[in-house]
């Protein structure tokens, strides 16, 4: 069983480029074919700075700051054993190409079901700009299998 006390566990701080390419990627990949996610000229027409980045894009800081495998060594829980349970988005800002966001994530809660086979570790993200501006909240829920 993971030990409650990484409630509140707080993952190092991380700062995250938004690139032009990994926006107009990850909006081919999800089938977003909005002009302002793939072309600047036409984002700028739009009145945006840069290319906007498609809703969910966010989730990818996560993967790039190495917040996951940073908890998951200090709970010592194999990867092999953890499944992407859930996910929300608290959208506060627009994100850009060009942008550098502050990751920020901790461990809110710890729980677990059907005796221990199953435990669930909520962690909360925070993306502020370079500007200071909060622009979203992430909520991800792990699974980790343990029978």
């Amino acid at each position: 069983m993971i030990d409650k006390s990484f409630i509140g566990l707080t993952l190092p701080t991380s700062r995250w480029e938004v690139e032009k390419g990994r926006v107009r990627a990850f909006a081919r990949a999800i089938g977003d074919t909005r002009p302002e996610c793939h072309d600047e000229e036409a984002a700028k027409a739009l009145g945006y700075q840069s290319l906007l980045a498609p809703p969910t894009f966010a989730f990818s800081a996560i993967m790039d700051s190495r917040s996951l495998t940073e908890m998951l060594s200090r709970m010592s829980v194999p990867i092999a054993r953890i499944l992407h349970g859930e996910q929300s988005f608290d959208y506060q800002g627009a994100i850009f190409a060009g942008d550098i966001l502050t990751v920020e994530t901790r461990v809110s809660d710890i729980t677990d079901k059907k005796n221990g086979a199953l435990e669930f570790v909520t962690q909360l993200t925070t993306l502020t700009n370079q500007n200071g501006e909060r622009v979203g909240e992430m909520r991800t829920v792990l699974v980790v299998r343990n029978k």
